[in-house]
This record gives C-alpha cells, sequence and structure tokens, in this order.
C-alpha cells in the first residue's frame, strides 16, 4: 500500500522565498534520487504567505524514512531549521488500486 504524508510548515514572517529555493531543490533531488518517492508537491496557500504546504507519496513508510536520512534532506533540514515556527507532519495510507501516475 503507497504511503503518504502531508507537512504544513509555518515560516518566520519574510522567510518564505529563502525557505521555496531550498525547497525546490530538496523535491526535486527527492524525485530524481529515491525511487520510493512517487509524488512531491509544494502548496502555497492563498492568502498566507507564512506557509507552505507539502504533498509527498512514497511506495510505502520505509521509503519515507529512507527520504527523512538522505543527505538532501537533512542539509534541507538545517539549511530551514532557523526559519520555521511550526512543522506540522500527518501521515496517511492511500487506498490500493489508484492510479498514481
Amino acid at each position: 500500500m503507497t504511503f503518504a504524508i502531508t507537512v504544513l510548515f509555518e515560516l518566520k514572517p519574510r522567510h518564505r522565498e529563502g525557505f521555496l529555493g531550498l525547497m525546490r531543490e530538496n523535491a526535486a533531488l527527492s524525485l530524481r534520487d529515491e525511487p520510493g518517492c512517487l509524488h512531491f508537491d509544494v502548496l502555497l496557500p492563498e492568502g498566507d504567505d507564512d506557509s507552505v504546504f507539502l504533498y509527498e507519496i512514497y511506495t510505502d513508510e520505509a521509503a519515507f524514512d529512507a527520504h527523512r536520512e538522505a543527505t538532501h534532506f537533512l542539509s534541507f533540514d538545517k539549511a530551514t531549521s532557523d526559519m520555521v515556527v511550526t512543522k506540522t507532519v500527518k501521515r496517511f495510507a492511500c487506498l490500493d488500486g489508484l492510479d498514481l501516475r
């Protein structure tokens, strides 16, 4: 069964552009280098300049765990730690039989 997460980042004021530069790199490397990363969307809530929302799909929980240990993720996490006020992660099991691509 595929596995999804959502992440809501609440950022310190005026840090979104810097955060997004690092996030774009993290998302691209996740899709390119992690065979278990099937989907990685970076969404910007309308009317909220201090939030970023992620929607990610992995082949399974182990693939997500591997993502969190990847060098590029650890670098992203460290580089953005002073930009983030809160980070809310939710985990989901995806229904089988859906075409993800």
